[in-house]
């Protein structure tokens, strides 16, 4: 018997099932909701087995988050030397993914699911917002370094407080100024220095 022999890794992930799995999911999050839909429904939909579902996400929570996230772009956090034109393209850029139709269902889905189910709250908050929070803080924290803000201003609250913005204005289109004028002049309010 040859001992040196390598173990060889199982087979590999296949992206058209990762893609089907994903897919499926989003179809049936927009037609039954969170709560409605089931991993064996997910499966069916997507033409696999349930344990290629599980493979990849221990439960439906993380799975959710996932497939909502995949449909998201990624925000790259500036660096201009500048807090106000960093804000400014941080709200551009969340215009951009947020008041698209696929933004807007998305923003949809995610309210929908974090409200009627707390784990998948939990694991939506811990994997994909605090990441962002974190970055945003950096932002804050060289705008504090160059003096543009308040030494004691929160970035935590900031960036709850701007999503909170963002959202309201969302749901409430203003109809005196753009959506990008209306959150960029409230959040100016937050973190202006006086």
């Amino acid at each position: 018997m040859n001992e040196n022999r390598k173990k060889t890794p199982g087979r590999p992930r296949s992206v058209q099932s990762e893609q089907a799995i994903l897919q499926a999911t989003l179809e049936l999050l927009g037609e039954v909701g969170f709560d409605g839909m089931s991993m064996d429904a997910i499966a069916s939909r997507a033409r696999v087995g349930k344990t290629t579902i599980y493979r990849r996400y221990s439960n439906k929570e993380e799975l959710v988050a996932d497939a909502i996230e995949r449909i998201r772009e990624d925000i790259t956090i500036p660096d201009t030397g500048s807090l106000e034109r960093d804000i400014d393209i941080l709200i551009e850029n969340a215009a951009q993914i947020t008041l698209s139709p696929v933004g807007r269902q998305t923003v949809a889905l995610i309210i929908s699911s974090a409200s009627s189910n707390p784990k998948f709250a939990e694991i939506y908050r811990d994997k994909y917002l605090q990441p962002r929070r974190s970055a945003f803080a950096e932002v804050l924290e060289r705008a504090k370094q160059r003096k543009e803000v308040r030494q004691d201003l929160d970035p935590w609250l900031v960036f709850d407080m701007m999503s909170g913005i963002m959202l309201h204005a969302l749901l409430f289109l203003p109809k005196s100024e753009s959506w990008i004028d209306y959150v960029r002049r409230a959040v100016h309010l937050l973190i202006q220095k006086d």
